[in-house]
């Protein structure tokens, strides 16, 4: 067989799963840091954000580094090689539809990264979108439920009394909602 017929025996990869791009993988609970770890072992790009928060212990009080997105850290690899991904240990999947992983934008991995080296606090907090259903936790309101309808320079929610057909909303911090699943 010449060279020629060899090259042209041997699959091409497309274009596209050539170039490395960053990709969220979901990891089994509690699990991140140590997939963390086999990816560096392994030689494959990774970026696990994480964030400090203080807990109290009985006897002192300790500064913990965790997820920023518990259950998920990113990759950044050319597309034909996530099996090297799926392979190591506690990976439950990456994620996209059900054939392929979906891409994120570089710039959005970069502005992770640099927004948290830059020492602004960050905290996770439930995914909120306007139209979600959501349930006051605190305040004169507590125990209510409404609609979520603005999210910037503070939450507004509409609570309604269905009994009598009426609603209102009020202006609450991000703190005083959690989700209604």
């Amino acid at each position: 067989m010449s060279e020629r017929e060899i090259a042209m025996s041997i699959p091409s990869v497309p274009p596209l799963q050539n170039v490395p791009m960053w990709y969220a993988i979901y990891t089994r609970v509690n699990q991140e840091k140590m997939v963390a770890d086999r990816l560096t072992e392994r030689g494959i790009e990774h970026f696990l954000p994480l964030y400090e928060t203080a807990r109290r212990r009985s006897d002192r009080k300790v500064v913990l580094r965790l997820p920023l997105f518990p259950g998920y850290l990113f990759v950044r690899i050319p597309l034909y090689e996530r099996l090297r991904v799926l392979q190591v240990p506690r990976v439950v999947r990456m994620i996209g539809n059900s054939a392929v992983p979906s891409p994120l934008p570089e710039n959005e991995i970069e502005s992770l990264k640099v927004g948290l080296t830059s020492g602004i606090s960050a905290k996770p907090c439930e995914y909120l979108v306007k139209g979600c259903q959501v349930r006051l936790v605190r305040g004169a309101f507590s125990g209510m439920s409404g609609i979520l309808i603005r999210r910037k320079a503070g939450y507004r929610v509409v609570v309604s009394v269905g009994v009598i057909r009426q609603s209102f909303t009020i202006e609450v911090g991000e703190e005083d909602l959690e989700r209604i699943h």
